[in-house]
């Protein structure tokens, strides 16, 4: 065997392309990788080798209540967030250009703003002695203040309200997208308006809404600030509970349990909608 053949054999060549997309998979591994490995390692580790962090978790009533008001609030605020961005999403998508960069800039512009100080916005609106009550009952809507802080609708409240702009953009690109000719043959064809919206926008508009739905899910799950001001006690959420272990109890075990429980879930609800997304393009959209 020749030199040249020996040097040839010795020599690792890496496939096209790869060294362009070695400092993107350095990063990955330095920032999400090992927090991840070291997040497990130390959920079996502390106080001591085992499982039982996780036992915990699962078997306690404590903790699965607070799995609960988790799952419980992240839905809420996803399907709530999805039936007031979809108008919105649908004006910006038929109104003129002008007035809909207008609108958009608006929208942009509220995700800006600090997020303490529009949840202390909240906090000062929902009080019972708030704007929202006190121009209720000079109205003459209600008798009585109505319970909008410390409880699921406060926490709902503000947090669709931050929500809003994560659903309104992937849905506005996506209903951009849709051929205005398609809704007027369907109106040519006889079908009325509701007909139209049900069987024709919506179907074509899923892929952003399952888009701007998972996003939205998904940052729900951890959200701690506003959950934590405009929420009680008895609302307690994954996040702040993790915090409450980690910084009040010292517990690293139990808190990186919880944080890693809630990524698998998190990471199983995104493999379940690349598999239904990915299974309606395939189909055609049907």
């Amino acid at each position: 065997m020749s030199v040249e053949t020996r040097r040839n054999l010795g020599t690792v060549r890496l496939p096209a392309g790869f060294n362009g997309l070695l400092p993107a998979l350095v990063l990955i591994v330095l920032f999400f990788v090992v927090p991840v490995l070291a997040l497990l390692l130390r959920s079996v580790t502390e106080p001591e080798p085992g499982l039982q962090n996780y036992a915990a978790l699962l078997g306690d009533g404590t903790y699965a209540r607070v799995f609960f008001n988790t799952f419980l609030v992240a839905s809420v605020v996803t399907i709530v967030t999805v039936l007031v961005a979809f108008p919105v999403a649908w004006m910006l998508a038929i109104m003129p250009s002008a007035l809909a960069s207008v609108v958009f800039g608006v929208i942009i512009l509220s995700m800006w703003t600090n997020l303490l100080t529009r949840t202390y916005a909240w906090m000062v609106l929902l009080q019972r002695t708030g704007v929202i009550n006190r121009t209720l009952i000079a109205a003459g809507v209600i008798d009585q203040p109505l319970p909008l802080i410390n409880n699921l609708t406060g926490v709902t409240i503000g947090m669709v309200y931050i929500m809003l702009p994560f659903m309104i953009l992937p849905l506005v690109g996506t209903l951009r997208a849709i051929d205005p000719m398609t809704l007027r043959a369907a109106a040519l064809c006889g079908a009325s308006p509701f007909q139209a919206f049900r069987r024709i926008l919506v179907p074509l508009s899923l892929p952003g809404v399952a888009a701007g739905g998972l996003m939205v899910f998904v940052m729900s799950l951890g959200y701690f600030v506003t959950p934590a001001l405009l929420g009680g006690t008895s609302n307690m959420m994954l996040a702040e509970m993790i915090a409450q272990m980690i910084q009040s109890l010292l517990n690293w075990g139990l808190g990186s349990a919880a944080a890693f429980i809630l990524l698998v879930v998190t990471m199983a609800l995104y493999a379940l909608q690349l598999r239904l997304v990915g299974a309606r393009r395939m189909s055609g959209g049907l």
